[in-house]
């Protein structure tokens, strides 16, 4: 390999963060944290969310994350948006008008 343009890949300690696991494996993620592995060596320590400990897949038992509200942060950001139906960008149309207004 070339040197000095590959990311560094090394042991990495994964925690998931809604069960408490942790599990060692190699990556190149770059982490702030550290943490003392059962083998007495110190590891980085890089937090997850989601993990085979925790997936729905893995455990059978169906979970809804919201982390941080990203769904409200997006809407917040960048605002509700409908569909255009043949109008303007905006989709400011009278058909996209819903059917009590267009009622009024």
């Amino acid at each position: 390999m070339k040197p000095g343009i590959h990311p560094d890949y090394r042991y990495v300690v994964f925690q998931d963060t809604s069960s408490g696991d942790t599990f060692l494996t190699r990556s190149t993620i770059e982490t702030a944290e550290t943490i003392t592995w059962t083998d007495g060596n110190e590891y980085p320590l890089a937090k997850v969310e989601i993990s085979a400990f925790t997936h729905p897949f893995f455990t059978g038992q169906m979970k809804i994350v919201d982390t941080a509200g990203r769904v409200e942060r997006f809407e917040r950001r960048y605002g509700k948006r409908r569909k255009a139906k043949g109008g303007d960008a905006q989709g400011g149309d009278a058909a996209d008008a819903p059917a009590d207004d267009a009622a009024e």
